[in-house]
C-alpha cells in the first residue's frame, strides 16, 4: 500500500518512520504541505492519504481525492469535524482514525496548563530571564480542596479526573453518557458544573450541538475567578465571548492548546500583519491568559500509538479485518 502522509512534521516522520519497519507492505511519502483542493490532486498514484484534524477535508478536497482514486483516509487523530462525512461517503472513501492514543498525554497536559495560568508561570519564567525576581503579581491558589469541573468523561477527560482527585480536589462533571468506572465523580447538570466549579477542564469532542459550548451565557453562570482550560477543541469556545469575560475580569486564568483559528495554522506560516490582528494575538495579549500550540499529545508514547494504530487501520482495510471502533461515518 502506497500512502501519500500531508503535513508531515519532524516528529511524525521520525515515529512513524519506526513503526512502517514493522510493516514492509507499506511505503511513506511524506509532505510538508498540508491537504487543499491543490496539493489533493498529488494523492494521484497512492492508495491511500493520511491527514489530521486540522487539514481541509471538505466537499472539494474530498472529491478531488476521490477523483485521483482516493478510497482510503487515514486520519492520525481522534477528531474528524473536518470532514465531509456524507461526501466521503457518497464517493466510498473509507475513514480511519485513531480514537485512543495516549488519554494521560493530553490530560497531563491539561493540568499542566491549569497549573502553569493559575501560578502564572508564563509571566515568571519571561521575568526572570529578564533579571526581574520580584513576585508582584505572581499570587495564585491552591487546587487542593477546590471543585474541579470535568465536561466530557470519555478516556481523557477519565485520566483528567483521575488527576484532579489525586490531587485533593472535589470532582464533579457533566458528560451525557456518565463514566462508571469514575465512581468518585459526581455527574451533575452542564449549569451546575459551571456554577460550582473554580477549575473547568473541557474534554469533549466538537459537534454541531456543543459548538460555542461555552458562551456569554455560559460564562456567566460560572464562578467568578474560575480557571478555564480548553484542550479539545477550539470551537468548543466563542471566542469573541471569551474575550469579552476576560475583560469583565470572570476568569482567574484561560489557558488554551487549541483556538478557534486552528485551522489557518495561527502560529506557522502566517504573516505578521495577520497574526498580529488574529483572535490568538487578541488572546495573548491578556496577562491571565496562556496560549499553546496544540502540542497536548506531544509525547513519545502518544506519537507510537498514533502511528502504530493508523499504519495498523491501513493493513487492515487491505486485510478486510476494520476495526468497526476505529471506523468514521455519518
Amino acid at each position: 500500500m502506497k500512502i501519500l502522509f500531508y503535513d508531515a512534521k519532524k516528529y511524525d516522520i521520525e515515529s512513524f518512520r519506526k513503526e512502517a519497519l514493522k510493516y514492509p507492505e507499506i511505503s511513506i511519502e511524506y509532505l510538508e504541505t498540508d491537504l487543499n483542493p491543490t496539493t489533493a490532486t498529488l494523492a494521484k498514484g497512492y492508495d491511500a492519504v493520511c491527514g489530521f484534524v486540522s487539514s481541509d477535508l471538505g466537499t472539494e478536497v474530498i472529491n478531488v481525492l476521490a477523483d485521483e482514486g482516493i478510497t482510503l483516509l487515514l486520519m492520525r487523530c481522534a477528531g474528524f469535524n473536518n470532514i465531509d462525512l456524507k461526501k466521503a461517503k457518497e464517493r466510498n472513501i473509507t475513514i480511519l482514525r485513531v480514537p485512543g492514543y495516549s488519554p494521560e498525554a493530553v490530560a497531563e497536559f491539561a493540568m499542566g496548563l491549569a497549573l502553569a495560568v493559575n501560578r502564572h508561570l508564563h509571566k515568571s519564567y519571561i521575568k526572570v530571564r529578564e533579571n526581574n525576581f520580584s513576585l508582584a503579581g505572581l499570587t495564585g491558589v491552591n487546587f487542593y480542596n477546590k471543585t474541579a469541573g470535568i465536561i466530557g468523561t470519555g478516556k481523557i477527560g477519565a485520566a483528567m479526573c483521575r488527576i484532579c482527585k489525586g490531587m485533593g480536589m472535589k470532582v464533579i462533571a457533566y458528560d451525557k453518557y456518565p463514566n462508571k468506572s469514575l465512581d468518585f465523580v459526581e455527574y451533575k447538570e452542564f449549569e451546575q458544573v459551571l456554577a460550582e466549579s473554580d477549575l473547568i477542564s473541557l474534554h469533549c469532542p466538537l459537534t454541531e450541538e456543543n459548538y460555542h459550548m461555552i458562551n456569554s451565557e455560559s460564562i456567566n453562570k460560572m464562578k467568578d475567578n474560575v480557571v478555564l482550560v480548553n484542550t479539545s477543541r477550539g470551537g468548543l469556545v466563542n471566542t469573541q465571548d471569551l474575550i469579552q469575560g476576560i475583560r469583565a475580569k470572570k476568569f482567574f486564568g484561560v489557558a488554551l492548546d487549541v483556538y478557534e483559528e486552528e485551522t489557518n495554522n495561527v502560529f506557522e506560516n502566517r504573516e505578521d500583519d495577520i497574526l498580529e490582528h488574529s483572535v490568538v494575538a487578541r488572546l495573548l495579549s491578556f496577562p491571565n491568559v496562556l496560549v499553546t500550540s496544540h502540542q497536548g499529545f506531544l509525547t513519545e508514547e502518544a506519537l507510537a500509538a498514533i502511528s502504530g494504530t493508523t499504519l495498523q487501520n491501513a493493513m487492515d482495510f487491505v486485510n478486510g479485518t476494520i476495526k468497526e471502533e476505529n471506523v468514521v461515518s455519518e
